[in-house]
């Protein structure tokens, strides 16, 4: 029964779940942002070639 009352103390002493969580939640914003930025750079990018086809001579 010691052991197990140790390795649960040992698990909860255990630091490395936190740091994976924490990578993951930094991965997920990431990615989020990456999404929204590429998302607004699309739209001007269309925008600027029908521009651009508008003004070319038929």
């Amino acid at each position: 029964m010691k052991s197990v009352t140790n390795l649960v103390k040992s698990f909860i002493r255990d630091e490395e779940g936190a740091t994976a969580t924490e990578y993951a939640v930094m991965l997920a914003l990431i990615i989020v942002i990456s999404l929204a930025a590429i998302s607004a750079l699309g739209t001007k990018v269309s925008d600027i070639f029908v521009d651009v086809e508008a003004a070319m001579p038929d």
